[in-house]
């Protein structure tokens, strides 16, 4: 934004220079046809330059009086702002408060406008929606991460991670869920998948099991009953698994009535479903998982870093962009809501102003009162200096031509005398 203000002012600063390098040439070419006119003895001529370069100076001097002393001679009523400024300050503050805020001028403007239409069409153009999301994308994300403290952050994903966490009763989920799952033929073919997978597991870790037979027996026997002692423990636990795996087996039938006793205790059982929340908060609070739940922070942290750096296509800035053009589109779809932006405009904002227009007033005029008076003659002067040097040229030529009428009234006079 400063750098567009500087270019604007840089361009004031251009134009002003060249009208008022225009309007003192066309002085010097006032002052030229004058050297030309007395040097030839033309009256005319000489009539009309006298005329200009005294319009012209005059006006010099009305223009160069409203910002500071002509030629820097402090004549009295001269550099009339800069003189005047707090004076200014205090009519410009009473002006706008007296004339503006007004209850009746401003309703009728209010209405005129049309807030909500003007406001949601402005934000409906995707090119006004861009301009916003830059701005957030720019400015506002990036400086809400760098104020943001990292620990903090974490320590406060941490905890509420813990607190919702100890609010769920995970014994009493589980149950409902073992409940639904035993009653349905889900739970026979789970069973059925399990004791299979053991038994596959079991023959694949047979060599395990020897092992540790071997290393259990006393070393005397020379190794002789190590295999025998293997083979039956191997066997045993085989068999137990195959018959288990029947549906009709005894084995089966314990281990399904295991199944069903441990659901209904765990359903009616606080004590139970508290040692199930334990369990899992202890896992929950173990530093490798607290440490995983940590790095979630950083991790969206890097991502909205790394989205925002690819400007325009940026997923953050496009999904910003929709939103904004989707909340004006959801305020012109809903009348009642448009009617309650224009009638807060027009009800509570209008009220604020009207309640507090002699302040306003004054704000207007303490501020103007701040100003330093080059300041404010050199920014008026850049404003509206441009404009004013076009009466410095009207006057030289208007003069010019008013110093021409005279003498032709003159001449016209002298012939009716002679």
């Amino acid at each position: 934004m400063n750098a567009i203000a500087d270019q604007e002012n840089s361009q004031k600063e251009q134009d002003l220079s060249k009208m008022k390098r225009n309007a003192l040439i066309l002085l010097g070419f006032a002052v030229m046809l004058f050297v030309v006119a007395v040097f030839y003895d033309i009256d005319w001529l000489k009539a009309f330059s006298e005329a200009a370069m005294v319009g012209g100076i005059a006006d010099w001097f009305a223009v160069v009086a409203l910002f500071r002393h002509p030629l820097g001679i402090p004549i009295p009523h001269t550099a009339l702002i800069p003189n005047n400024k707090d004076k200014i300050g205090v009519n410009l503050g009473n002006f706008v408060s007296d004339e503006f805020l007004t209850r009746e001028k401003l309703e009728v403007k209010i209405e005129q406008f049309n807030v909500a239409t003007k406001a949601s069409n402005w934000l409906i153009d995707r090119k006004n929606a861009d301009t916003v999301a830059n701005l957030i994308v720019e400015n506002v994300i990036p400086g809400v991460l760098k104020t943001i403290d990292d620990t903090e952050v974490q320590y406060f994903i941490q905890a509420q991670f813990t607190d919702k966490l100890s609010k769920v009763n995970f014994g009493e989920w589980m149950a409902v869920g073992l409940e639904s799952l035993a009653k349905s033929e889900k739970q026979e073919e789970l069973v059925t998948n399990v004791l299979k997978t053991l038994i596959v597991e079991l023959q694949n870790n047979k060599h395990v099991i020897e092992e540790k037979v071997k290393s259990s027996t006393p070393f005397l026997s020379f190794g002789l009953a190590d295999k025998k002692i293997a083979e039956g423990v191997f066997n045993g636990l085989y068999d137990f698994l195959e018959q288990a795996s029947h549906q009709n087996s005894a084995i089966r039938k314990k281990v399904n009535d295991y199944v069903v006793h441990f659901i209904i205790e765990l359903r009616d059982s606080p004590e139970m479903q508290q040692k199930v929340n334990d369990l899992v908060l202890g896992f929950a609070n173990k530093k490798e998982v607290q440490d995983y739940i940590s790095g979630i922070w950083l991790e969206i942290k890097t991502a909205i870093a790394n989205d925002l750096g690819l400007k325009e296509e940026s997923t953050i800035k496009k999904s910003i962009t929709n939103l904004i053009q989707s909340f004006g589109k959801g305020i012109q779809a809903d009348q009642l809501m448009m009617d309650k932006i224009n009638n807060f405009i027009k009800n509570d904002v209008l009220s604020v102003l009207i309640n507090n227009k002699k302040m306003i007033g004054d704000l207007i005029s303490s501020t103007v009162k701040s100003w330093d008076t080059d300041e404010v003659a050199e920014k008026l002067e850049l404003e509206i200096g441009s404009d004013l040097q076009y009466i410095r040229i009207n006057g030289t030529l208007v003069g010019g031509l008013v110093g021409l009428l005279i003498y032709a009234v003159e001449i016209l006079l002298h012939s009716f005398v002679s």
